[in-house]
């Protein structure tokens, strides 16, 4: 990227009101980032989408002086950046609409591994969690994945160590610039992370960690994978947030089931009990739903078809056998079933491999 053409982008971001989405409508537009600021008032305010308040922050020279303050900082200390429209980038991430127009990265990250899953959950995490991503991430070794988190107490970490663990490559994706470290602990994982990764932002180097930065981190935590996990998780946190968001692209979610008195399970059960995430049990589960072994697949499945069904779950499964892929409040209607009674038996289904939950409340045979 042309050095005028970075110094446009970083404008764009530090603009008030100018968001991801509103930012690539104006390079679309007008051809590029720096083109923008070379277009009449009138011009700019012809564009779908963009009032008075926008083009008056873009023609606000108060905001130069910041910009070039951070240019002369990447410039200086060689930080590398992905633009979105560059090679570079992250394809997964490409395709979110709201993804960051830029982001800045260090360490020794492979963006050719099309394998990205995320691991997140609580920050509360109890043993029963931490065996099971320990037990997930070292039985997803042999297909060599890149595990990203979110770098914070909890199962982020957890994650993040697990990979080094297994010498696979982890990325961090930071909720305040790369010059920054929260928590401070985890200063001492920073290396580990370096060596076997690292860390992304789209935030400055000197941006601290607020309280909106972690909502945003959340959406590229989302967008870069092909499917975020959920490990434990109480009936509010963020990463449901990261959940719905990955629901919201269309990514697949899968989530650790729990006792129903586990506080730190409840988010995890909803999850599955609304139909929002996959139920995992194993990394067999990931392996199967995305694709990674389909003659592993073809062995894991197979012999269980010829479990013996309860009359009900039989009654299902004729019905999936006939009409295919079928919505939830389809197969309940017809099957004349509960609703809440068919999801119960559709997740034991799905554990004995006879069912397969897909997107939007589907399932199949």
């Amino acid at each position: 990227m042309l050095e005028e053409e970075l110094f446009a982008v970083l404008r764009l971001q530090r603009t008030p009101k100018i968001g991801d989405i509103i930012a690539k409508k104006l390079i679309q537009t007008t051809g590029s980032a720096s083109q923008i600021f070379k277009e009449k008032k009138s011009s700019l305010l012809k564009i779908d989408g963009i009032g008075q308040l926008i083009v008056d922050g873009l023609l606000n020279e108060n905001y130069i002086k910041a910009t070039e303050k951070e240019f002369s900082y990447i410039k200086e200390k060689e930080i590398a950046y992905s633009f979105y429209l560059n090679d570079n980038y992250p394809k997964s991430l490409a395709n979110c609409i709201d993804s960051p127009i830029l982001f800045f990265y260090d360490g020794n990250i492979n963006w050719n591994n099309s394998k990205i899953i995320s691991v997140v959950g609580t920050r509360n995490m109890t043993n029963y969690g931490r065996d099971f991503c320990n037990e997930l991430i070292k039985d997803l070794t042999p297909y060599n994945p890149i595990i990203v988190s979110g770098f914070a107490y909890g199962v982020d970490i957890c994650a993040h160590r697990a990979a080094i663990e297994n010498d696979l490559q982890t990325i961090a994706v930071l909720a305040h610039g790369l010059d920054q470290i929260y928590p401070k602990t985890h200063k001492k994982y920073m290396k580990d992370v370096m060596n076997n990764g690292g860390f992304i932002s789209e935030f400055w180097h000197d941006e601290d960690p607020m309280r909106e930065n972690f909502l945003k981190r959340n959406r590229v935590v989302a967008g870069i994978s092909k499917a975020t996990i959920i490990i434990e998780s109480a009936n509010k946190g963020g990463s449901l947030v990261t959940a719905d968001i990955a629901n919201s692209y269309h990514r697949d979610v899968f989530a650790v089931p729990g006792r129903t008195s586990d506080v730190y399970s409840k988010g995890c059960n909803r999850l599955i009990k609304e139909n929002q995430a996959h139920l995992l049990s194993s990394a067999e589960d990931i392996i199967t739903m995305l694709n990674w072994d389909l003659q592993k697949e073809t062995k894991t499945i197979q012999p269980q078809l010829f479990l013996q069904l309860t009359p009900i779950e039989q009654k299902v499964y004729d019905y999936l056998l006939k009409n295919g892929k079928q919505l939830l409040d389809v197969i309940a209607l017809n099957c004349e079933i509960p609703v809440y009674q068919l999801s119960s038996i559709l997740v034991q289904m799905e554990l004995n491999g006879v069912v397969k939950p897909l997107p939007g409340k589907l399932f199949e045979v």
